[in-house]
C-alpha cells in the first residue's frame, strides 16, 4: 500500500507539473477576448435534443427522489461479536513428539472482532425503533451501534434472528419521532427488468446508492443454507451492503441485500436480496416472540430427476416426499414416504424450496390440505400443522425409513459392481446416522429386493410396501456382494 501511495503522488505531482507548464505557456500565446481564442466554458458541453434530454432529467428527477425519500430509512450498523480460538501457552514445544502432560487441555483465548453491515429502519412503537438486517451481520453481535444518515449513532440491542432466512431485527430508543421508516412494497410484483437501487454501507462508504435492474427472481437459497427464493439484481452490491435495502422506483422496499456471487470477492454484477414478502411476517415473530416461528408437517423433500418420476408414475412438477417423521402432522394425516406432493391449498407446488417457505409460512394449528400423487393416482391429504421445533425436526430416530431409495439404473449397477441383472430393486443412499435404517445396519449402495419377505422391482412398488398403515414391523431384504441378507426387523412405535 505504502509503495503504491509514494507511486500515486508521484504520478500526480509528475502530472501537476505538465500541467503548469503547458499553463505558463499557453499563456503566452493566449490572450483572454482574443478572437482566436475558444473556452470552454463559452459553448455547451453537447448538443442533446430538448425531447431526449428532458426524458433522461425526468429519470434523474426520479432517482433523485427516491434516494433523498428512502436513505434516511437506511442504516448502517456496526457489530463487536466475541470470538473464540484455540490457545495453548506451550505451543512452541513440540507436542506430537512426546504427546500432550497429562492433565494438560488447550487454553481458549477469546478476542473481539468488529464488523459493519447496513440495515433499514422498518417500524417504530413508540420509543423503540426496529432495524431489518441480515443474521450474519447482527445475529451473533456482542455489541451493536446503528448508525443514521445524518450521523447519529445509538446503541442498539438484538430483538431476534433466523439462520434459515439470514435476517435479524435489532432496536433502539429515541425519542426522535421524525426518525423515517421505510415503506415495505410487494416483492410478488416484481418482474425481471424492474429498476431497482441498492442502499446500504459498502465497504463502509455509508449511504450509498447502486442503480441496475431485476436480472431473476426466484433464484434459489439452497445452496447456501437459506430458504429464501431471492430477487437476483445487477446493481453493484458489495461487503457491508447486508442488510441494505433494495428499492423500487416508487421508493418501497423490495428486497434486503443479502450476498454476492463473485470469484473476486466484490461486485460483478450478481447480487442477491431477500424479498421482502418473505420477511414481514419474520418481523411480528420478532417482535412478538423474538424468534421466527415456523410451521412444520413433518417431512424431509428432495428434488428428483425425470428418470425417478417416471418410476413413480408422476410428470408434474412438485416435492418429493423422501422420508417421514413417526408420528409427525403427515403422518398421522395419513402421509407416506414416497408421497409425490404436487399442491398445498389448491397453490401448485413448483419446488422444494418454494413447498419449504409455504409450510413454514403457516401457523401452528391451523389445518393445510396436500395434494399428493401415490401409485400414479391423486389424493387429497388434511395436514394440522404444528409448530416447527429444532429437538423433533433433528431428531433422525423419527425419520422412516431413515434413507433415500433411488432406481436401481444401468449407471448404477456398474457402480456398485452388479453384473447379474436379474437382481432387482432400490438402492439404499443417504443413510442417516441414528435413524431406523442406521439401526438395521444399513448402509449407502445396499440393493434393497424385498420388503418383508415381498419383492419389490422399483421405487414405485418399494415405498408401496412400506405402507406404515398397514404394518408396523418392517424388515428387508437385501443383496449384497453376491447373496441376500435380511436384516433385523424394525418395529414401530
Amino acid at each position: 500500500m505504502k509503495s503504491w501511495s509514494k507511486y500515486a503522488i508521484g504520478a500526480v505531482s509528475a502530472a501537476a507539473l505538465s500541467f503548469g507548464l503547458i499553463s505558463l505557456s499557453c499563456r503566452g500565446v493566449a490572450i483572454r477576448g482574443s478572437a482566436n481564442t475558444a473556452f470552454a466554458e463559452s459553448s455547451p458541453a453537447v448538443s442533446i435534443p430538448t425531447e431526449s434530454l428532458s426524458v433522461v432529467e425526468a429519470l434523474q428527477t426520479a432517482f433523485r427522489s427516491v434516494s433523498s425519500g428512502v436513505l434516511p430509512s437506511v442504516v448502517e450498523v456496526d457489530v463487536t461479536e466475541k470470538k473464540k480460538v484455540q490457545a495453548n501457552p506451550m505451543q512452541s514445544i513440540p507436542w506430537f513428539f512426546f504427546g500432550m502432560p497429562q492433565g494438560e487441555q488447550p487454553q481458549e483465548r477469546e478476542y473481539e472482532q468488529k464488523g459493519l453491515g447496513s440495515g433499514v429502519i422498518v417500524r417504530r412503537n413508540g420509543k423503540t425503533v426496529y432495524v431489518l438486517t441480515n443474521n450474519h451481520v447482527a445475529g451473533a453481535a456482542s455489541t451493536i451501534t446503528v448508525k443514521l444518515n445524518d450521523g447519529r449513532e445509538f446503541d442498539a440491542k438484538l430483538v431476534g434472528s433466523d439462520e434459515r432466512m439470514d435476517i435479524a431485527l435489532v432496536s433502539f430508543e429515541s425519542d426522535d419521532k421524525s426518525i423515517v421508516v421505510a415503506k415495505l412494497g410487494d416483492s410478488d410484483n416484481v418482474q425481471v427488468g424492474d429498476i431497482c437501487l441498492a442502499m446500504g454501507a459498502p465497504l463502509g462508504y455509508s449511504q450509498s446508492v447502486t442503480q441496475g435492474i431485476v436480472s431473476a427472481t426466484g433464484r434459489s437459497g439452497s445452496g447456501i443454507g437459506n430458504i429464501n427464493d431471492f430477487i437476483q439484481t445487477d446493481a453493484a452490491i458489495n461487503q457491508g451492503n447486508s442488510g441494505g435495502a433494495l428499492v423500487n422506483i416508487y421508493g418501497e422496499i423490495i428486497g434486503i441485500n443479502t450476498w454476492i456471487a463473485s470469484q473476486s470477492g466484490g461486485s460483478q454484477g450478481i447480487g442477491f436480496a431477500i424479498p421482502i414478502n418473505n420477511i414481514k411476517k419474520a418481523i411480528d415473530d420478532f417482535i412478538s416472540t423474538g424468534k421466527v416461528t415456523y410451521g412444520w408437517m413433518g417431512v424431509s423433500l428432495v428434488e428428483i430427476a425425470d428418470e425417478y418420476k417416471e418410476s413413480l408414475e408422476v410428470k408434474e412438477m412438485g416435492a418429493f416426499a423422501s422420508q417421514i417423521f413417526i408420528g409427525s402432522p403427515a403422518q398421522k394425516a395419513g402421509m407416506q414416504a414416497g408421497d409425490y406432493i404436487t399442491a398445498l391449498n389448491g397453490h401448485a407446488v413448483k419446488s422444494v424450496d418454494q413447498l419449504v417457505r409455504e409450510v413454514g409460512s403457516l401457523r401452528a394449528g391451523e389445518t393445510a390440505e396436500f395434494t399428493v400423487i401415490r401409485g400414479g393416482k391423486k389424493m387429497n391429504l388434511n395436514v394440522k400443522i404444528e409448530e416447527r421445533k429444532k429437538d423433533i425436526s433433528n431428531d433422525n430416530g423419527k425419520l422412516w425409513p431413515g434413507f433415500i431409495a433411488v432406481p436401481l439404473t444401468d449407471e448404477l449397477r456398474k457402480r456398485i459392481e452388479i453384473d447379474d441383472s436379474s437382481v432387482k430393486g432400490v438402492v439404499v443412499t443417504n443413510v442417516q446416522e441414528k435413524s431406523p435404517a442406521a439401526a438395521m445396519r444399513l448402509q449407502n449402495g445396499d440393493v434393497i429386493t424385498a420388503v418383508n419377505g415381498k419383492k419389490v422391482r422399483n421405487v414405485s412398488e418399494f415405498y408401496a410396501a412400506m405402507d406404515l398403515s398397514k404394518t408396523k414391523s418392517i424388515n428387508f431384504d437385501v443383496y449384497t456382494n453376491g447373496g441376500v441378507i435380511t436384516t433385523s426387523t424394525y418395529t414401530l412405535r
